[in-house]
């Protein structure tokens, strides 16, 4: 590992022996078709409806916020990458900067998390119904709908199960395809025929208030749609020349998916036709928006395409995904969330072929319960929101560490990640507020069970006690139970009894302060590291 991990937390002999077995097999345009794949699932194919149904053509400027705001997150996770390369990443850095019960926390996110591979196969199933009727009613997967999902996440898992660069190689092949049906789709959208003053009529450019651009971010499906940029960084173990190359996958796979997202959103505002807004925007309402839209518009060849590429595109997200989830649960195992065992790497072909079964497991159990993708992603994005602040947190940690320390900046530092880093913070913050509280009030308690895991998990970590263990981490605890009673006070699905602005104002103004105290908590935590390990 890295000479600037803390003492604590160098691994084991046997760690570094798995460690040492990852394939540095990846090169800029492997890292960058893995983060633009992961990016353009399923959202492109939903978004630009539910978006334009909660803020009508204002949805623009929620897709550029989104992309600018999420740049500023990736930066500090790409800093993270860079200076802190290991596979599964997101899950080793909050536990090297704050923590045990931190890291047992967002550990425990990141296995919640693993449902967003269910909702893009479950976007898969919805789809395929256009063709087989009986997958999908109602809603919900069918009990035939449900074998053939859980046939499918048996494929795409042996897929993974072989080498690295295997599957490097399969999942260029499918972002050519991915990147090629979009645009398709926008020429030909546009080619169609548009309708002027799309922009101006029907309520005019927000007609529904520029507040609705923040719901549009969560209740959009924009969050969880831009999502995915981080996964060249937890492929930053496997490598060649990270610090160079994972930034730049980084960065240019989330600018190439926003350009994307912004031409299809504008296509849907200037071609649905003018008799489905009689209602307004509110009033236009697809099961499947862009193969629908195709078909009113006589473009049949292009609805065919479309429904094809509605099981691709969530197909390769979900492969992609997979891949994702096995190196999580590697890193978790890494952490002693779960059994040594799951981090097993296969010496052939240098995957952790334990961790994929484990998550075929959970993938399956995830598609049980939720009934369809918009109820998926409305909670899943929430998960992801809060392992970003988690690595807010350690990026400054590390900083201010290495400040004390008089330890100049190392290659692979990100200029700006100072102030970067608490803007990230309250940004991932707001963007969790925003989804409201009808998805946070399931979210954060979940998240919140991670504590009472930690309690039943907790092993010795450098001699410290419980309650020294509580301290380092009770920042985030605090922060879930006040978001929790914020989103219920508030004016995004809450009682209104915090009104707006002030709501978002106070949410922004707790995320500050927390932001803070988990610096000053988790330099105390390293300084004390350093302590006991002289």
């Amino acid at each position: 590992m890295p000479q600037n991990h803390p003492p604590e937390t160098i691994a084991a002999p046997a760690v570094l022996a798995e460690e040492r077995r990852l394939h540095k097999d990846l090169g800029f345009w492997a890292l960058t078709a893995i983060g633009f794949s992961n990016i353009l699932g399923s959202g492109w194919l939903f978004a630009a409806m539910y978006a334009a149904q909660t803020a009508g053509p204002a949805a623009l400027l929620s897709w550029i916020a989104a992309g600018v705001l999420c740049a500023l997150i990736a930066l500090v996770m790409v800093e993270l990458g860079a200076t802190r390369p290991e596979g599964g990443g997101t899950v080793r850095w909050p536990l090297y900067a704050s923590g045990r019960l931190v890291g047992t926390m967002i550990g425990w996110s990141v296995l919640l998390s693993v449902g967003g591979t269910a909702a893009e196969i479950s976007a898969i199933m919805q789809y395929a119904a256009h063709y087989l009727p009986g997958l999908y009613s109602g809603g919900t997967l069918t009990v035939p709908g449900l074998a053939v999902a859980v046939a499918l996440s048996v494929v795409l898992t042996a897929c993974n199960w072989f080498a690295v660069r295997i599957f490097a190689r399969l999942n260029n092949l499918i972002s050519v395809f991915k990147v090629v049906v979009p645009i398709v789709t926008i020429v030909a959208l546009f080619l169609s025929g548009t309708h002027s003053g799309r922009l101006t009529e029907h309520g005019g450019f927000a007609p529904y208030g520029y507040a609705a651009c923040l719901t549009a971010l969560a209740g959009g499906g924009i969050v969880y749609s831009v999502n995915g940029f981080q996964a060249p960084l937890d492929f930053s173990g496997e490598a060649r020349n990270p610090r160079r190359n994972v930034p730049a996958a980084v960065l240019t796979g989330i600018g190439l998916a926003v350009l994307v997202y912004l031409g299809l959103q504008l296509a849907f505002l200037f071609t649905v036709p003018d008799a489905l807004l009689g209602h307004g925007w509110k009033g236009v309402d697809f099961e499947s928006p862009f193969g629908q839209l195709a078909l009113v518009l006589n473009l049949h060849w292009l609805a065919t395409l479309l429904y094809a590429d509605a099981v691709i595109s969530p197909g390769g997200s979900a492969y992609v995904g997979v891949a994702i989830d096995a190196r999580h649960t590697y890193a978790l195992a890494k952490n002693g969330l779960l059994p040594r065992v799951f981090m097993r790497i296969h010496p052939r072909s240098g995957v952790a072929r334990r961790a994929l079964l484990l998550n075929l497991a959970v993938i399956v159990v995830f598609m049980l319960p939720f009934g369809g993708w918009q109820d998926i992603v409305s909670v899943m994005g929430d998960m992801y929101l809060l392992i970003y602040a988690a690595s807010a947190v350690a990026v400054a940690v590390f900083r201010a560490h290495d400040r004390e320390r008089g330890v100049a900046l190392a290659e692979g530092q990100v200029p700006g990640v100072r102030w970067i880093a608490p803007v990230s913070f309250v940004v991932a913050t707001e963007f969790v507020y925003w989804s409201g509280w009808h998805d946070l009030r399931l979210a954060l308690p979940f998240v919140l069970l991670g504590a009472v895991l930690f309690l039943f998990q907790r092993r010795a970590d450098g001699g410290a006690s419980l309650g020294v263990e509580l301290r380092r981490g009770a920042w985030l605890v605090v922060h879930l139970a006040a978001l929790t009673a914020l989103s219920w006070l508030g004016t995004f699905g809450g009682s209104a009894r915090l009104p707006a602005p002030y709501d978002t104002l106070v949410v922004g103004v707790l995320a500050l302060a927390v932001f803070g105290w988990a610096v000053r908590a988790g330099a105390q935590h390293l300084r004390t590291s350093q302590i006991s390990a002289a």
